[in-house]
């Protein structure tokens, strides 16, 4: 792995983590499927009118729309609506770690459903990221999470698992920017209607609100899925997924400085588990 492959891991990772700090505030003020639909068609449109004046076009590879629809609908729409709604109770450094277990869900349904073998440094980082994630959620638990918010995080993180491992199929064969773009708008497209039909255009109009926006739209959302197709394609996605590690540290420090969330003994405890729980996982893996 050379330096600019590192350098990129290192900005995903913090883009990523950032995106459940901007995404408490957004909920704070305005209704959370309508920001995010809004949120994905911004970012599509320019994603797509960048990768068009680079020259890229939509005459993508059938493997390629898959991994877009797929990417959409599981990352966008699934994983990203659900925590949206459910940070509208729950805490952006909760959501961080509970999405932070993906790469041991992959794991574990690469060895479980694709018999992909797992030694037992790997079955160690399992069994620990595992135990992690349990020792948080029944400190959150006691002291009064809101239990429908934890679900549905819960739901989005396997969804999120779903489109991870489908990247790698819409990451192959260039055209990146305009995938990222196609992705987006699937998203906001998926998202439309349960927002119309469920929500009320209520908005609290501030400073907060929009720079929240605008760094979601352009940071998380546009900039750091560009840098993380790009990363899959230099490195592969088994080394690419090493960096997720850094999310539970990143997410929850991210929310202390920006929002003052508090962390208990366990909180840290459980997400340092969890960091090390991923590491083990991704040291195991066979590039091949």
């Amino acid at each position: 792995m050379d330096f600019k492959a590192i350098g990129m891991g290192l900005a995903f990772a913090l883009m990523w983590s950032s995106a459940f700090t901007s995404a408490r505030v957004i909920v704070e003020y305005a209704p959370p499927l309508t920001a995010l639909a809004l949120r994905f068609a911004v970012s599509g449109v320019i994603g797509v009118a960048l990768a068009w004046a680079l020259g890229q076009r939509m005459g993508l590879t059938r493997q390629q729309w898959t991994g877009v629809i797929i990417f959409g609908v599981c990352q966008n729409a699934l994983y990203l609506g659900l925590n949206f709604v459910a940070m509208q109770t729950i805490e952006a450094s909760l959501a961080a770690i509970i999405a932070s277990a993906m790469p041991l869900l992959v794991a574990l349904a690469g060895w479980l459903i694709f018999g992909r073998r797992v030694n037992r440094l790997g079955v160690l980082g399992l069994v620990a990221g595992i135990a992690g994630v349990a020792l948080i959620m029944g400190a959150r638990l006691q002291g009064g999470v809101d239990v429908f918010g934890l679900v549905l995080c819960l739901i989005g993180v396997l969804s999120l698992t779903v489109a991870t491992m489908a990247v790698m199929g819409a990451a192959s064969g260039g055209n990146v920017l305009m995938i990222v773009g196609l992705q987006m708008l699937v998203g906001s497209a998926m998202l439309t209607v349960p927002a119309l039909l469920l929500e009320v255009w209520a908005v609290t109009w501030n400073w907060q609100l929009a720079v929240a926006f605008i760094y979601t739209t352009l940071v998380p959302g546009l900039l750091a899925t560009w840098v993380w197709f790009m990363l899959v394609r230099r490195i592969g996605a088994v080394k690419a997924s090493t960096f997720h590690f850094l999310n539970p540290f990143l997410g929850v420090a991210v929310a202390a400085v920006i929002l003052s969330e508090r962390l208990g003994p366990l909180d840290i405890l459980g997400v340092a588990i969890i960091a090390g729980g991923i590491l083990l996982v991704q040291l195991n893996k066979d590039p091949q």
